[in-house]
């Protein structure tokens, strides 16, 4: 196919991967250039990989006519306004999760895509990978029977102790649910499909956070967003599933997903990663770990913008695309609308499960 040019927005921890992902694997991307508020990681960048050019500011990206494709990884408060202006410039988008910082800008962003027909997409694309991806086989062929319910939980004590600039967790925008949650929820729907209601409690544990991580030791934060949020989510299909998301306790492992079947219990991978285990556990409480498919299973951040990129060329929707983001926005933000009013909020988006990977695509080269 004809290499898609895409801008890179945002040099921050997370561009590293995707710099190397695109150059080195999916070659249909070509990366034309990046831009950051702070010059030097762009320069960075470009001393790494010479092609690269510099944008002064994210305006110059999408001012230029050979860039078709807008990769926003700011942070998360900052989603919204790139991705919006990127839109109106005519690009399209792939987003870092989540699609914005509140529901209402995601609809917003979602408006103006659909108005003047662009592609918006975005993280994450862990689902994508070959754990997640067996994980759905098995699920599809009725491995576990119906599907009666889900646990699902990440647990850890913030961020302040080793992240170099950690304030933005605890800000609009930020909290353990909207850093991690689009991992676990967009794992979910795109194994068991649409949730139709849910409810929720949340809470902030700490008024403030003193950091301990080297670079900015001693600052104390103050907390604006829910650091402990307990939600419950009813699917379509039946299934009633739990989501526990928290900055505010100590806990040796964090990465649980617990599938309950009529014929067994699915134990997914963690769903910040690509690869396994994938393990399956019959009536009888044996436990066996399941061979993955062929596919993606390393750190394949990028495989969502190149699937994106090469919907574009086919005319086809994307597997990472809105109405992905865009539901998983409103399930996670919705547990904190729940608890303040004490009560169940009604998810309005629609959503179906996008189609399964090809399963011979790492053989061909062609991810559609």
């Amino acid at each position: 196919m004809e290499r898609v040019r895409v801008a890179m927005i945002g040099v921050g921890n997370i561009s590293g991967i995707y710099l190397k992902n695109i150059h080195e694997r999916y070659t249909e991307i070509e990366l034309v250039g990046v831009c950051d508020l702070v010059r030097e990681r762009a320069e960075k960048a470009q001393a790494e990989y010479p092609n690269l050019k510099i944008y002064e500011t994210m305006y110059d990206a999408f001012g230029d006519p050979k860039v078709e494709v807008i990769l926003n990884l700011t942070r998360p408060a900052e989603h919204f306004e790139v991705s919006k202006q990127a839109l109106l410039h005519g690009k399209h988008v792939y987003s870092e999760k989540p699609l914005a910082a509140s529901i209402e800008l995601g609809k917003q962003l979602v408006a103006i895509a659909e108005e003047k027909g662009l592609y918006l997409g975005g993280a994450p694309d862990t689902f994508l990978g070959a754990g997640l991806q067996t994980c759905r086989k098995l699920i599809d062929e009725g491995a576990i029977g119906r599907v009666l319910g889900v646990n699902a939980h990440m647990i850890s004590r913030g961020m302040e102790s080793w992240h170099p600039d950690c304030e933005f967790f605890y800000k609009f925008g930020g909290g353990p649910i909207m850093d991690m949650g689009p991992y676990y929820i967009t794992a979910l729907v795109s194994l068991l499909g649409r949730v139709k209601e849910t409810t929720g409690m949340t809470k902030t544990s700490f008024e403030t956070r003193t950091v301990t991580a080297k670079e900015q030791a001693g600052k104390v934060i103050t907390v604006e967003v829910p650091t402990y949020v307990d939600g419950v989510m009813m699917f379509e299909n039946g299934a009633v599933g739990r989501m526990l998301a928290t900055f505010d306790a100590y806990y040796p492992k964090a990465d649980r997903i617990e599938i309950f079947g009529t014929e067994g219990t699915l134990i997914a991978p963690d769903p910040n990663c690509f690869g396994g285990p994938v393990k399956l556990i019959d009536k009888e409480g044996n436990e066996t770990e399941v061979e993955l498919i062929p596919g993606y299973s390393d750190n394949s951040r990028g495989l969502g913008l190149w699937d994106m990129c090469a919907s574009i060329r086919a005319g086809v929707s994307p597997r990472a695309g809105y109405q992905q983001t865009r539901h998983v926005l409103e399930i996670m933000t919705s547990f904190e609308r729940a608890s303040k009013k004490k009560g169940f909020e009604t998810i309005e988006t629609p959503y179906e499960r996008p189609r399964p990977m090809n399963e011979h695509y790492h053989e061909t080269g062609r991810i559609l």
